[in-house]
């Protein structure tokens, strides 16, 4: 048997036999050189003496190995249990520093489980979210086509049918490319590119979107923002939060009201507001808001999935910025954007 791989208590009975040896030896070797023989007798009660501080240090040092020992195992059974283990001794000896680590490693394997219960979680929810939103849609093109196959229909009646199930199969379609957008932004596999470029610019490219529906509505649609203000920030994207903040304003203001985006440079940020005079949202509401496919009970009459807002502050949160909502029922609703301008 290798040396490093016998037992403590061997490797102890080995160090103590040696040095009782040892110290005989030396008796021994004095007595030859001196020829005095109270060296030989002197020899021997100091060769018990030595052999009795390493069995009470063998005994001391077995005691504390124990202890450690059945104390690392609490803790790697709270470990593999999910429990709290003891803390770590604060004091600088070997032991302590081995339970430090062992803590620590405890903290770290903590952290990924509840990550990845938070994942799990989350996973469920956009499951079932995506289940409740398509479920809908699904049925209603059932039916129409059930509808279609069952029994006679007039052109007039069939033309209806057909419009009803372009209208359902646009809002899958819408609702497919708004979960593409948001997973492929929650799990990284678009990063954001901040660059400086004209603010303006961004604004153009986000209010030609809903320029048709607002026309449509005559709802009035102003821009205030200073020709030369820079800004680093992705473009194209800003531009799709923007879009979808402005794309809510125009759904929920009634005809004949007005839509008003302007830009103010801060010493830090730049502040983008878009206003409306729609029917505003309850103070209780507005930190629900940003619940991914969230949407209040008397608006689901209203086209949408309830993703725009989650989608436009992520898309800022990304840059280093953050969105806030100023709002009173009734008059209407103020979105801030602030985006850092380095």
């Amino acid at each position: 048997m290798k040396l490093e791989q016998s037992p403590v208590k061997t490797l102890f009975w080995l160090a103590e036999t040696g040095a009782a040896i040892s110290m005989l030896a030396i008796s021994f070797l004095l007595f030859a050189i001196t020829g005095q023989g109270w060296v030989l007798l002197a020899g021997v009660p100091l060769t018990v003496c030595t052999l009795f501080w390493l069995f009470l240090l063998t005994l001391l040092f077995a005691k504390r190995l124990s202890r450690f020992t059945s104390g690392l195992c609490q803790t790697m059974d709270s470990m593999i249990s999910g429990g709290e283990p003891a803390r770590a001794s604060d004091r600088e000896t070997i032991f302590a520093r081995i339970d430090h680590r062992l803590f620590r490693l405890y903290g770290i394997l903590e952290e990924n489980r509840r990550k990845v219960n938070s994942e799990r979680q989350e996973l469920q929810m956009l499951v079932s979210d995506i289940s409740h939103q398509v479920k809908t849609p699904v049925s209603n093109l059932k039916m129409v086509t059930d509808t279609l196959l069952s029994k006679p229909v007039t052109e007039e009646e069939r033309q209806d049918f057909l419009q009803g199930i372009r209208s359902q199969t646009e809002k899958l379609e819408f609702l497919f490319q708004s979960l593409v957008k948001t997973s492929r932004l929650e799990t990284g596999a678009i990063q954001l590119e901040k660059k400086e470029s004209p603010l303006i610019d961004t604004l153009a490219m986000a209010c030609s979107g809903v320029v048709y529906g607002a026309e449509k509505k005559g709802i009035s649609v102003t821009v205030q923002c200073p020709e030369d203000l820079s800004l680093s920030h992705d473009s194209r994207w800003t531009a799709e939060a923007l879009f979808n903040l402005l794309d809510n304003a125009v759904k929920y203001t009634p005809a004949g009201g007005a839509i008003c985006v302007s830009a103010e440079q801060w010493e830090m940020y730049v502040k983008l507001d878009v206003s409306d005079t729609g029917k505003g949202i309850p103070e209780s509401l507005q930190a629900t808001i940003f619940r991914r496919f969230y949407r209040e009970e008397e608006v689901h009459d209203q086209p949408g999935v309830g993703i725009g807002l989650y989608l436009a502050r992520e898309i800022v949160t990304r840059q280093g910025g953050y969105i806030k909502v100023t709002s009173e029922p009734g008059r209407g609703s103020t979105f801030s954007v602030f985006l850092p301008r380095r």
